[in-house]
């Protein structure tokens, strides 16, 4: 009977994966800081309802949630150049494109896609604040900066932690879709072994076991981290005014 599985290969293409699982990580943690950043700013943007920005940000808002990543990506890995090439014909400049290194293409769909999602998780978050709290710390004189730094954030941040941390999963196996601006992260990595032995399934699977144990390590940390903040905040909590004043 023919080997139409074989397990040993499974485990044995793991570690091969996991030398470009670095990749996937650095994809993972640079958009999601980005998006969280780009969020807050839209999130604020659309609470304050500033002028021209408000329409701009929800342009761009239903543009991104609108289409697939997918498509995102291959308008960043093709429009980019495309733009650079248009500015250095009008300006006369010689940028060079083919010096952009695909990861930034990758990078920048990603955290763009981010931004769109987290902005609407961030600024349900934010208004979930009670309002006595900011009216109380900017009747000591608080700036808006100083409120949204010592006592918005915070609160909101541990509501928003949950979904924060399902965006972060999703981002983490939405990276797999990087091999379509030529960059090699363990998904991509597992098709160019799979072509090589021919071993396709195999070489899926054990993608899958890592994307799994991945997921795993992300919701147990998420898990803990939580436990910590909801300690944190609630011995806060206690001390009532002491967080106003600090």
């Amino acid at each position: 009977m023919p080997n139409i599985f074989d397990l040993e290969l499974v485990f044995t293409l793991i570690p091969k994966l996991l030398k470009y699982l670095p990749v996937t990580l650095e994809l993972t943690v640079i958009a999601m800081l980005a998006g969280l950043l780009l969020g807050l700013l839209l999130a604020i943007i659309k609470m304050k309802r500033i002028p021209v920005l408000y329409q701009i940000s929800a342009v761009f808002i239903s543009f991104v949630r609108g289409t697939p990543i997918l498509v995102q990506l291959y308008l960043s890995y093709a429009g980019i150049p495309l733009i650079l090439k248009y500015y250095n014909y009008y300006h006369e400049t010689s940028y060079n494109v083919n010096s952009i290194p695909s990861i930034f293409y990758v990078l920048l769909a990603l955290s763009l896609n981010e931004a769109a999602y987290n902005s609407e998780v961030i600024r349900a978050a934010l208004q979930s604040v009670d309002k006595g709290q900011i009216e109380a710390a900017h009747s000591l004189g608080m700036t808006y900066g100083q409120v949204l730094r010592r006592i918005i954030l915070p609160e909101a941040f541990i509501v928003a932690l949950p979904t924060l941390g399902n965006a972060l999963i999703g981002l983490m196996k939405g990276t797999s879709l990087a091999f379509v601006c030529s960059v090699v992260e363990i998904t991509a990595q597992s098709r160019i072994l799979a072509g090589n032995n021919l071993r396709f399934f195999e070489s899926y699977c054990s993608l899958a076991l890592i994307y799994w144990a991945m997921t795993i390590l992300i919701e147990q940390a998420i898990a803990l981290l939580e436990k910590r903040l909801d300690i944190d905040f609630k011995s806060l909590r206690k001390r009532k005014g002491d967080v106003i004043l600090d």
